[in-house]
């Protein structure tokens, strides 16, 4: 896939915190607003941390960082005295760097999404997204970048560590590349999404196990990104996806299913403990949004899953 070369870019969407610090101390992981732990759920699947008694051990290097022992970096960091607003002006500088590339990819998902809502639901409300290097401090609490990307429902903010997008290559084994990093910030807008219209919260009424409510949230929020890919030309951030991007994002989807990352983590899967849904599931319902590119066709809150 490429950019469109004479697109805009809208930095505004997005923050650049990285190497500001940020920390991790404070009060930890305590999840604020929207009525579900976003957050914990996040660390639980992508590192393994059992916060909430899933039984998925955590390797002792497994997404952990600090100062001394810094993540290996990705290309595209921004230079000394250079900020988005000055590198990010064009698609063309999307295509060319990935910090710019991740500009591109929330003023597309957003600009989808801020005309379709109002025509379903009312006035959309934009989610900026935090670009961080170690730690950050949200409203839902203190992060280190061990958690993933994760959105914020308090702040209703998307946060990622640009690091992460190795770790889903190397530790998780996925393909990665340009569609790959799409499907990962289109999914947390997904969540963005559900908060806006009601069923972010509906993960808090069981929050374990193959059909449980967290299961569904975050199945309903891979349809949703698969949505916005059916119809990402359409906002001219992006020209023509092709078979092998998409190809792209469902094997990103896989490497994060639940029973692919405790078979990896533990050597067997439970899922009982499930919170995210299959390598299967999540595939299925990526290409469930796409196919139809219609947000109706993504209730995973009726019949089985």
């Amino acid at each position: 896939m490429t950019f469109n070369p004479n697109a805009r870019l809208d930095t505004s969407q997005v923050e650049d915190r990285r190497g500001s610090g940020g920390g991790v101390g404070g009060t930890g992981l305590a999840v604020g607003g929207g009525g579900i732990g976003i957050l914990v759920l996040i660390v639980s699947l992508i590192f393994g941390v059992d916060l909430q008694g899933s039984g998925i051990p955590l390797p002792t290097d497994a997404g952990t960082s600090s100062s001394s022992q810094p993540r290996a970096g990705t290309q595209g960091a921004a230079p000394s005295g250079a900020g988005l607003s000055e590198s990010c002006q064009t698609g063309e500088d999307a295509n060319q760097r990935e910090d710019c590339r991740i500009v591109g990819f929330v003023n597309s998902i957003q600009a989808y999404w801020s005309q379709e809502i109002p025509r379903r639901y009312g006035q959309y409300e934009p989610a900026r997204t935090q670009l961080f290097s170690e730690g950050t401090q949200t409203a839902c609490g203190s992060a280190s970048s061990a958690v993933g990307p994760f959105y914020c429902p308090a702040d209703q903010k998307v946060y990622i560590d640009l690091s992460f997008f190795n770790e889903l290559q190397q530790r998780f084994g996925a393909r990665g590349g340009p569609f790959a990093q799409a499907y990962v910030l289109s999914h947390e807008y997904g969540h963005h999404i559900q908060n806006q219209i009601g069923t972010l919260e509906r993960g808090q009424r069981d929050q374990d196990g193959p059909q449980s409510g967290a299961v569904r949230v975050e199945l309903q929020a891979d349809c949703f990104a698969g949505v916005w890919a059916h119809n990402a030309v359409a906002t001219g951030y992006i020209q023509q996806l092709t078979e092998e991007d998409i190809a792209v994002a469902l094997d990103a989807a896989a490497a994060v299913g639940d029973d692919r990352i405790q078979q990896k983590m533990q050597g067997r899967v439970n899922p009982e403990s499930w919170t995210h849904g299959s390598a299967a599931q999540r595939q299925q319902w990526f290409t469930q949004g796409y196919r139809t590119g219609d947000m109706n066709a993504c209730d995973t809150f009726r019949g089985r899953i």
